[in-house]
């Protein structure tokens, strides 16, 4: 299939994507839905590609959903999906923590109810979920009470983040021997009519800012997102595409991990910043250019149809 990077995928084109790969990854919001709606016709797309015969996965850096929470929406939505198919932050972070850092204690954690719950299923205890307001003095607050069986922070989204967790992080990572991880550096949340709120990636850099250290990012662009499904279903990265709507995620992440791309328009990047990104001499922008581009993943139907 030789064809020119951010190619406009038609006709025969959609049909001959199709034939060269076993596996689909699709993102979530803005690919094949929005907010509580899904995008018109990518039900009965996700529905034909398993009936060819593809395997199907989703793959969110939302960390707000367990895997089973992404399955009942997505059966609500009219999609035929499992657990089992969904690879979230929330997820993909317990599988970390588990099976790469080898955890051995609990885990301070910057998150929501879902990442407790899916930390909890792999059997990793965590501490901190909820509000945690200021109290006390300022000069008592490098002495707030640690949990000393804690050994490795957690990032997520956290509608509770407050100055009181960003400095229990601190004097967890003070021992250099803490493991740290965050789950996504997206750094702003698209909403409907173009507002935005911030992103999980505010919080990380706060953490990271105060703590003078990096985080382990598990979420897209990092390869370990695409590892975790490829690890459980032996997927051939080159017979695999990603479908996504945000170039520096997931498309990024299909570049990094050697799969065909396909970037669709019904959610946050454009095809002019697509062709900016090809222009460029940046090696990390060239990896931001998509193999294929479409208006909408509805598009394919016909051709899986044929």
């Amino acid at each position: 299939m030789a064809a020119s990077k951010c190619t406009r995928l038609t006709g025969v084109l959609s049909r001959q994507l199709l034939d060269s790969v076993d596996s689909v990854l699709f993102d979530c919001d803005g690919v094949i839905w929005r907010g509580d709606q899904a995008i018109p016709g990518a039900p009965e797309v996700i529905n034909s590609l398993k009936k060819n015969g593809k395997r199907v996965f989703f793959v969110t850096n939302n960390s707000t959903k367990t895997r089973q929470m992404y399955a009942d929406k997505l059966g609500k939505l009219g999609f035929d999906a499992s657990a089992d198919e969904v690879f979230g932050t929330a997820y993909c972070s317990a599988v970390y923590l588990k099976n790469v850092c080898k955890l051995d204690g609990k885990v301070y954690l910057i998150g929501s109810n879902a990442m407790r719950q899916e930390l909890e299923d792999v059997g990793i205890r965590p501490v901190g979920v909820g509000p945690d307001p200021v109290s006390g003095v300022q000069k008592d607050w490098a002495n707030v009470p640690l949990d000393n069986e804690v050994r490795a922070v957690l990032v997520g989204f956290d509608e509770h983040f407050s100055y009181m967790k960003l400095n229990r992080a601190l004097q967890y990572l003070w021992n250099p021997d803490c493991q740290f991880v965050g789950t996504n550096t997206d750094t702003r949340l698209p909403l409907e009519g173009g507002k935005a709120v911030p992103g999980t990636g505010c919080l990380l850099r706060a953490v990271e800012t105060a703590a003078q250290r990096q985080a382990q990012v598990v979420g897209k662009p990092n390869i370990f997102m695409f590892e975790c499904v490829a690890s459980q279903f032996g997927l051939d990265p080159e017979r695999c595409l990603m479908v996504g709507d945000r170039l520096d995620t997931d498309i990024m992440l299909g570049s990094n991990c050697g799969l065909k791309t396909l970037l669709t328009l019904t959610g946050v990047s454009t095809v002019a910043e697509a062709e900016a990104n090809q222009k460029s001499e940046c090696p990390q922008r060239q990896k931001m250019v998509p193999d294929y581009y479409i208006e909408s993943i509805a598009d394919i139907l016909p051709a899986l149809q044929a």
